[in-house]
This record gives C-alpha cells, sequence and structure tokens, in this order.
C-alpha cells in the first residue's frame, strides 16, 4: 500500500484562498500497470475503509486495477472536519459556510485534482457506494471526460427530487421494514412497547450521559437496512430488562448503535444538504416530513425510523451539541449550486453498469431506476439479493457483476 497526499483550494473557484489535504491510500495487488479505480465509499462524511485482510470487493477489483482508497475531504487523514476544528473558525455562521464546501460537487473536484496529479489526462475508473454513487452521478454530470467507467452500488440519487420528495418516499420504505422485521420477530413488538413506556415514563441515560429518549430509541431503526441489522435489533430487544429498569448490557449495545457515526460530525449536518439543489432550504425535511406518517407517533406499537437526521439529535448529544447553531443554518440556507446538469446526463457517453437494490432503505429505488433511464450510458442490474450493503457482504459478486455488465 502506498500514501498519497494532495493539497486542494477549500473552494475550487478561490484556487488562491484556503487550501486543504487531501489522503488517498493506493492499493495494489499483482499487476503494477493496471488501471486505476478510484473507490468513493457511503456517507456523508465518512473516511474511506481501511483495508484489514483483503474484503471480497477490494479482492476482486485488485484483479483487474489499481485502487485509490480516498478519504473524502473532511474525513479519515484528509484535512478532518471536527468540533475542535470547527470552533477555530469563529462563530456558528462562519462554520456553516465553511461546511458548505464539503458536498459532492467538492468532492468530484477533488477527484479530478487528483487524477491530473496521478496520470495527466488518462481517465480513471470509478466506483461509488451509496453516497459514493451520488459523487460519481455528480462527476458524470460535471467531468465525464475524467472517467473510463463508473460502477455505482445503491447509489444512483434522483436527479431532481428535493429532500422533502426523498422523505416522502423512503418513510413508507422503513415502515415495511418494520413490519417484516415484526413478522420475523413478533416477540420484538411487546418488548419496544415496554422499552418505550419506561423512556416516557422516567429519565433514562445511556453510560456516556445521553439521555435515552422514545425517538433516539426509535433511531435503532437505521439497522433495518442492512443485511444482518434486523437480526442486530432483535438480539438487543431479548432482553433489555434487569428487573424493573434496563440492563446496562442493552444500554452499553444501544449506545454502540447510536454513536456509530458521532464521530463523523459530516453525516450529521450534511446529510439533507446532500440532497439540495437550487432554491429552497431543507428547513429539517426528515422532521417535517414524519409529521405526514402519524404511524410513527403511534403509542400501541413502536415504528422505527431510519436514516433521518433530526434536530433533536443536536440537542440530545453531547458530541453534537456543539455543532447545534451551524446545523440549523445549514438546514435554512436559501439556495445551493446543482449537482446534477439533467441536459448533460442525458448525452452521457460513459459506460454505467448500476446495482439497484430492489429493497433498499436508504436510497428509493423508484427514484434510482428514473435516473437509470435518464443518464445515458446506464446499465442497471436490478436484484432483491442484497440489501443497501451488498458490495461489502457479496464477497465480490456484486462487483464482478457490473464489471461484466459494463463491458459486455
Amino acid at each position: 500500500m502506498i500514501d498519497h497526499f494532495f493539497t486542494v483550494p477549500l473552494d475550487h473557484d478561490e484556487p488562491g484562498g484556503p487550501s486543504i489535504e487531501l489522503y488517498a491510500r493506493e492499493v495494489r495487488g499483482s499487476g503494477k500497470d493496471l488501471p486505476w479505480l478510484v473507490f468513493l465509499n457511503g456517507g456523508p462524511g465518512f473516511a474511506s475503509p481501511r483495508p484489514v485482510g483483503r474484503p471480497g470487493w477490494l479482492d476482486r477489483a485488485l484483479r483487474d486495477y489499481r485502487v485509490l482508497l480516498l478519504d473524502q475531504r473532511g474525513t479519515g487523514r484528509s484535512t478532518p472536519v471536527s468540533r475542535a476544528g470547527l470552533a477555530k473558525l469563529g462563530d456558528a455562521a462562519a462554520q456553516a459556510e465553511y461546511l458548505t464546501h464539503f458536498r459532492a460537487d467538492s468532492i468530484v473536484r477533488d477527484a479530478e485534482a487528483i487524477r491530473r496529479a496521478l496520470i495527466g489526462d488518462a481517465p480513471w475508473s470509478l466506483l461509488g457506494q451509496s453516497f459514493g454513487g451520488f459523487c460519481a452521478t455528480a462527476y458524470l454530470s460535471t467531468a465525464p471526460e475524467g472517467l473510463r467507467e463508473a460502477f455505482v452500488t445503491g447509489g444512483l440519487p434522483g436527479l431532481t427530487a428535493t429532500a422533502d420528495d426523498v422523505y416522502r418516499r423512503l418513510y413508507p420504505r422503513v415502515l415495511a421494514k418494520n413490519l417484516a422485521h415484526y413478522e420475523r420477530f413478533p416477540g420484538d413488538v411487546e418488548q419496544s412497547v415496554r422499552v418505550a413506556g419506561l423512556l416516557r415514563e422516567r429519565d433514562a441515560r445511556l453510560p456516556g450521559g445521553r439521555r435515552l429518549t422514545v425517538e433516539a430509541f426509535q433511531a435503532l431503526g437505521n439497522l433495518l437496512g442492512s443485511s444482518t441489522g434486523s437480526e442486530v435489533l432483535h438480539f438487543l430487544l431479548e432482553a433489555p430488562f434487569d428487573g424493573t429498569e434496563l440492563s446496562d448490557a442493552f444500554l452499553v449495545g444501544v449506545e454502540r448503535e447510536l454513536t456509530w457515526a458521532a464521530g463523523n460530525p459530516l453525516y450529521y449536518v450534511l446529510h439533507e444538504p446532500c440532497y439540495a439543489q437550487g432554491e429552497g432550504a431543507t428547513s429539517w425535511s426528515a422532521q417535517r416530513v414524519r409529521a405526514e406518517f402519524g404511524e410513527f407517533d403511534d403509542d400501541e406499537r413502536v415504528l422505527f425510523t431510519g436514516e433521518m437526521i433530526y434536530p433533536w439529535m443536536f440537542d440530545n448529544d453531547p458530541l453534537l451539541q456543539p455543532l447545534r447553531e451551524a446545523a440549523h443554518l445549514l438546514a435554512e440556507r436559501p439556495s445551493w449550486p446543482r449537482l446534477y446538469d439533467v441536459d448533460r446526463l442525458r448525452g452521457n457517453m460513459v459506460p454505467v453498469a448500476a446495482a439497484v437494490y430492489y429493497e433498499d432503505m436508504y436510497v428509493d429505488f423508484d427514484l434510482s431506476m428514473e435516473t437509470a433511464r435518464t443518464v445515458g450510458g446506464v446499465r442497471p442490474w436490478v436484484t432483491n439479493q442484497y440489501q443497501h450493503d451488498g458490495l461489502r457482504v457479496s464477497n465480490g459478486v456484486v462487483l464482478d457483476r457490473l464489471i461484466e455488465l459494463a463491458r459486455d
């Protein structure tokens, strides 16, 4: 493995302004002269995976490529976005302005700067998982000349969908995951109602001091979109009580699942802005749209929510509280640059193979298929064999299928 560091502008439109550092890890198989494949992982706000052993998809990729694992700006060893770093920028307005430079459009321009530094004018291949697929679509929209081919797994975004459009589609999918979970584990209905009842009656704290509210308990539903998430949720609910109190084992398990992203603040502050384009603030879309689905407030049955970011998270989590004002400013930002040029995408000539998961809880199937029909050169593979994490759990099968599809 080879470490690479690059310096790029914070704002690519102001090359003489502040700069940040990017880190990328080159992984090679047996062939030194293989073409490049840059991997953009899910998020936003997560570092590229650290290859312990050789995951199945990476093993498959290294047969045909040398792989570049890019820590997207603000993550990992790239100049990180953190509570301490943001505090040094000044007030909430300055922090919010800084954070506007960490969306997919900036990540694409970073990737182009890296490509030119490594291989000049030659194009490279791209693999985008989840949010990485959003970045791949933005790449096709703004710099298709940099791409030889693109593979997308669970990440074809709605090209014109607003955050409200997205959540109006995702809440019913989350509801379906809840019903499937309860059908599989019917005893969890009573257990979850008992837990929620206790949380309504008294103050409960996780080991780190964070209050466990009903809404925070419901947020465990984010598990339901992964291949093993239903089992993980069920095992948490098997024995949540120690007498009449919540057990320490349960509280430790809940804290582990609820804080997995808390060390990655970009995931929270830019989650809804990832959908923002043109005029109109996101205005805490997930919270507003939830009011249209009263089932999630039913006292008789607990329905878990999904990958939604709510304003109460910035009140309840000590790791996020310092970012509360900046997050509210971003939610009310009246306009954002467009991420996708639909007309240009219609004429796309870059081969694109995309795995579209029929039961995906995080990226709406119908919006993905609409995009697949709109963007030129896209060949979708629709499957219900895998959930959103199919790339990770398929032992290379998903990537192998896409490589074959793109070259057919």
